[in-house]
């Protein structure tokens, strides 16, 4: 089994900047594409940034210029680091891998989400 576990949330000004995490556990073989997405109250989930194990990278409009995503493969670990954070950016936000193990094909698994706030 493979478990996804975020961290790095928290409540900050706007203008400010936080930095998420997400560390990858298991009997893990490699791991593919990894990305982050976002849900607010009420609205739909959806992608943040993606980053494949050759390093090329995808971002939703609204964060570009401002989010960077990286990954460190010895870690198993996902960044997100954000800046000029705005209210809008407000949301949980959860960590998304393909991960193939030694006992099973390749599958897509969720953590379980991290909280944060953008308020003044």
């Amino acid at each position: 089994q493979v478990q996804l576990v975020e961290s790095g949330g928290g409540l900050v000004k706007p203008g400010g900047s936080l930095r998420l995490s997400c560390a990858a556990s298991g009997s893990i073989f490699r791991i593919y594409n990894m990305g982050w997405y976002r849900q607010a109250p009420g609205k739909q989930r959806e992608l943040v940034a993606a980053i494949a194990s050759g390093g090329s990278t995808n971002y939703a409009d609204s964060v570009k210029g401002r989010f960077t995503i990286s990954r460190d493969n010895a870690k198993n670990t996902v960044y997100l680091q954000m800046n000029s954070l705005k209210p809008e950016d407000t949301a949980v936000y959860y960590c998304n891998a393909d991960v193939q193990t030694v006992l099973t094909s390749t599958r897509n698994y969720w953590g379980q989400g991290t909280q944060v706030t953008v308020s003044s």
